[in-house]
């Protein structure tokens, strides 16, 4: 090997043990330098860092940013009444202490997300198994999840602390298994078609009473009519005969011809009517065979 060739073999060399030695820290995480297997380090600083090339020293990053652990366990709870409802929630949690979370916890985010989700579950049950179903959804919802926070922030801190802040705890649903959710709703549509069934008897009922009140009224109006129509056709008809009486009084004579030209009309005037009598048998022809100018009656055989 030239002597060109061996320096650039001895600068790669250089330049890769050079940058063994330098790491970068994101601002949203935390820098863990470990040296032989114990934490030498932490760097909670952002920026360009240096440490011993390995084996003698690694690096790890932790997230330092706000983790959200949604629940993901399906199996029901008990409340205070003994029903089994199913809930979800999630968790607002942050790493602030590198050092105890990886000695009490894990080397990354999920086994914190995981052991806290067993915690976050106990605290749930616990206060679940305090309350009914009434009060999980009233306004004692808001203690439910101050209790569960304060359980699980005391759970984190205790002897051994897991180097985390617990900052919110969100109870997002609350329902009965779909067993009992079924029977709840078919319950409930058993109600709300009974009141339904109540309102249309009623509305029925007050429909025949408001019929039965309008045909009483008709009758009553029609009933009135006719006794005033029968009052006034009883006194035109009273002055009509009067009127009558006074004129046929001065001439007998023309009364009956009148009379009887009202009883041809009524008698032959329609069409098609067909009146078989004997002119000179009756005397209902009477006032045509003495009108002027009629022709005599023939004698009866």
């Amino acid at each position: 090997m030239n002597k060109f060739g061996f320096i650039g073999v001895a600068v790669l060399i250089l330049l890769g043990l050079l940058g063994s030695t330098l790491f970068v820290v994101d601002q949203r995480q935390f820098g863990v330098v470990y040296q032989l297997g114990q934490i030498k380090d932490v760097i909670t600083q952002p920026g360009l860092n240096f440490k011993l090339p390995p084996p003698f020293q690694n690096v790890s990053y932790i997230d330092k940013r706000l983790l959200t652990l949604d629940s993901a366990d399906t199996e029901p709870l008990l409340t205070a009444e003994k029903q089994r409802v199913v809930i979800d929630w999630y968790v607002r949690w942050r790493i602030t202490d590198p050092q105890a979370y990886i000695r009490n916890v894990g080397l990354d985010e999920s086994a914190g997300a995981m052991q806290l989700n067993r915690v976050v579950r106990n605290a749930f049950q616990e206060e679940i198994n305090r309350r009914t179903v009434g009060e999980l959804i009233s306004a004692q919802r808001d203690s439910l999840m101050s209790d569960v926070k304060r359980e699980v922030t005391e759970a984190v801190k205790g002897a051994k602390p897991w180097g985390i802040d617990i900052v919110d705890v969100r109870l997002t649903r609350a329902d009965y298994v779909a067993a009992i959710t079924e029977s709840v709703y078919r319950r409930m549509e058993a109600e709300r078609q009974r009141v339904a069934n109540e309102l249309r008897s009623t509305g029925a009922a007050e429909a025949e009473q408001i019929r039965a009140s309008a045909d009483r009224q008709r009758e009553v109006t029609v009933a009135d009519a006719y006794r005033d129509a029968e009052k006034v056709r009883g006194a035109g008809d009273a002055q009509a005969t009067a009127i009558y009486g006074e004129a046929f009084g001065k001439d007998p004579q023309f009364a009956e011809f009148y009379r009887s030209l009202d009883a041809y009309k009524a008698s032959i005037g329609k069409k098609g009517d067909v009146l078989v009598v004997d002119p000179a048998a009756t005397d209902f022809f009477k006032a045509l065979r003495e009108a002027p100018g009629a022709a005599p009656a023939p004698a009866r055989r």
